[in-house]
């Protein structure tokens, strides 16, 4: 499996912006769809974004226009730059990757957002 790790959460205030980071594993990156989850306190895992080997991105109408997911497979990384944050994105958010060796997951990141 590929192993993820999340970086770049943190507390902000509504308003503004948090980019997070998901580092891969292995050498087949640019074969996976990768994705970005959250889980809010009491809520259902959802996803917000993804986005395929080609570069076809797919996101939540909740986040249209404020989130933007991109990847560099140079880096085996994939983003998720986050702009105008809202109380109501407080969540773990969660790195998901699928593709030839199955589907793995990051340990989660929180993101706060309040005043």
């Amino acid at each position: 499996q590929v192993q993820l790790v999340e970086s770049g959460g943190g507390l902000v205030q509504p308003g503004g912006s948090l980019r997070l980071s998901c580092a891969a594993s292995g050498s087949m990156f640019r074969l996976y769809v990768m994705g970005w989850y959250r889980q809010a306190p009491g809520k259902q895992r959802e996803l917000v974004a993804a986005i395929t080997s080609g570069e076809i991105t797919n996101d939540v109408d909740s986040v249209k226009g404020r989130f933007t997911i991109s990847r560099d497979n140079a880096k085996n990384t994939v983003y998720l730059q986050m702009n105008s944050l809202k109380p109501e994105d407080t969540a773990v958010y969660y790195c998901n990757a699928a593709g030839p060796r199955g589907v793995s997951w990051g340990q989660g990141t929180q993101v706060t957002v309040s005043s």
